[in-house]
């Protein structure tokens, strides 16, 4: 009569971890693409009417010894220039350029020059809040 054994239950443990394991992997990359574009330099400048911009597409960093990191890669303003005008469609490409507190007014004209010269036109300016 082994027809009418009764078998003793028992969960089954790994498709509970398979589960387990995907949603870690979800919330890690949901949790990655919440995260805003990071690596800005130093201090950013003050400004009492600072306002959130929308997504950025392109960050320029400027460095107190005039050096540009584009996208998290240094480069040259004839590099900048290149990358720039590679842009699929320049009329909405946001660039954001992050100067540090230091950075001369001259470097900044120069990098929003690259910016214009390369046909884009949406260009800001990140600053932190002065509260």
């Amino acid at each position: 009569m082994r027809y009418f054994e009764t078998r003793k239950p028992r969960i089954e443990i790994i498709p509970m971890i398979d589960i387990m394991l995907f949603l870690l992997v979800f919330f890690v990359m949901i949790a990655l693409n919440m995260i805003p574009s990071t690596g800005l330099v130093g201090r950013l400048p003050a400004s009492s009417t600072s306002q959130a911009l929308p997504p950025v597409k392109v960050l320029i960093e400027i460095h107190q010894d005039g050096g540009l990191v584009v996208d998290q890669k240094p480069a040259s303003l004839a590099a900048l220039r290149e990358i720039l005008k590679s842009s699929p469609d320049r009329d909405k490409t946001v660039v954001t350029i992050a100067g540090a507190g230091a950075a001369t007014l001259q470097q900044l004209t120069e990098v929003m020059d690259a910016c214009r010269q390369s046909g884009i036109t949406q260009i800001g300016l990140a600053t932190r809040n002065v509260e």
